[in-house]
C-alpha cells in the first residue's frame, strides 16, 4: 500500500470516527468557595463548597434536564502500606502486608443519587464511580495492579481511611438547586494532608457521560507549624539534633521537678 493510499484510509477512518462521536452540547462552569485552605495549630477541619452550573448550547437536545453529577476529590498521592496482624503466643504481630503505590491520601466521591441509578456497571467501572471502582495500584509480588474490591487488604485499606474521614462516598451529597445549578460540600477533617487537591466533575445524562471539567484547591500550613515543617524538610540533621536536645532537657527538668528529697 502506497503512502498516499495509507493517508487516504487514515483520513476516512478519522472522519468516520468524528462523524459518529457525539458533539459536546453542554459545558460545566464550576468553582470552590476557597482555593487556599490554611492549616494553623488550632485547625480542626473545614468544609468547602463546590458550586457550578450546566451551560447548554444550540446542540443540546430540547427538554433535556435529567442530569446527574459525580464529583471526585483526590488529595496528594503517596505510597502507603496496609498490614495484617495475627495473635501468636499471646501477642499481636504483623504477619503480612500490602503496599499501595501512589494512591490518593484523601479521596471523596459525591453524587446527586446512587451510582447504580446514574450509569450501568460497565460505565461505573470505566468512569471510576464509587470507591469500589477507583483504581488503587498495589504491589502484588513482582506485579503492579489493582485487585477485586473485596480483597482483604484493599477492603482494610479503604475501611481504615474511611474511619479517619480521609476516604468517603456520599451518593446524595450533590444538590441541584435548579435543573442546571448545583452545589455540594467538601468536608476536610482535622488530619487532612497538606498539598494540592484535584476536583473532577462529571456530568451524565441518560446513563452516558456528557462532559467533564476540573478545578483544584490547595491546603497549606502557616505560622509556627510551617516553620517546623520547613526546618525538618530543609535541615533534617539540625532539626534532629535540636529535637534530641529538647527531649534530653525535658527529661532533665522533669527529674528535678519530681525529685524526691
Amino acid at each position: 500500500m502506497s503512502a498516499r493510499t495509507s493517508l487516504l484510509v487514515a483520513s476516512l477512518v478519522l472522519g468516520a470516527a468524528l462523524a459518529i462521536s457525539p458533539a459536546c452540547a453542554e459545558r460545566l462552569i464550576v468553582s470552590v468557595s476557597n482555593h487556599r485552605v490554611t492549616v494553623t495549630p488550632n485547625y480542626s477541619g473545614e468544609e468547602l463548597v463546590l458550586f457550578g452550573s450546566v451551560e447548554k448550547d444550540v446542540q443540546t437536545p430540547a427538554g433535556r434536564n435529567n442530569y446527574d453529577l459525580v464529583v471526585t476529590v483526590s488529595g496528594p498521592r503517596a505510597d502507603m502500606v496496609t498490614r495484617r496482624k495475627e495473635r501468636k503466643f499471646g501477642i499481636w504481630i504483623n504477619t503480612d502486608s500490602r503496599q499501595f503505590l501512589k494512591v490518593p491520601t484523601y479521596l471523596a466521591l459525591f453524587s446527586n443519587r446512587p451510582f447504580d441509578a446514574i450509569a450501568s456497571p460497565e460505565v461505573q467501572r470505566r468512569q471510576q464511580l464509587g470507591l469500589n471502582n477507583v483504581l488503587l495500584t498495589q504491589r502484588v509480588g513482582p506485579d503492579f495492579a489493582d485487585v477485586v474490591p473485596n480483597d482483604p487488604f484493599r477492603s482494610a485499606f479503604v475501611r481504615l481511611r474511611t474511619q479517619h474521614g480521609l476516604y468517603r462516598e456520599e451518593q446524595s451529597a450533590v444538590t441541584f438547586l435548579t435543573p442546571t445549578l448545583f452545589r455540594t460540600g467538601i468536608p476536610l477533617p482535622g488530619e487532612v494532608p497538606i498539598g494540592t487537591y484535584d476536583v473532577e466533575i462529571k456530568l451524565f445524562a441518560d446513563g452516558a457521560l456528557v462532559t467533564r471539567t476540573e478545578t483544584a484547591f490547595e491546603i497549606v500550613k502557616v505560622g509556627f507549624e510551617q516553620f517546623i515543617a520547613n526546618a525538618a524538610h530543609n535541615n533534617g540533621f539540625a532539626y534532629g539534633l535540636v529535637t534530641a536536645f529538647m527531649a534530653l532537657m525535658t527529661g532533665w527538668m522533669a527529674s528535678i521537678v519530681f525529685r524526691k528529697d
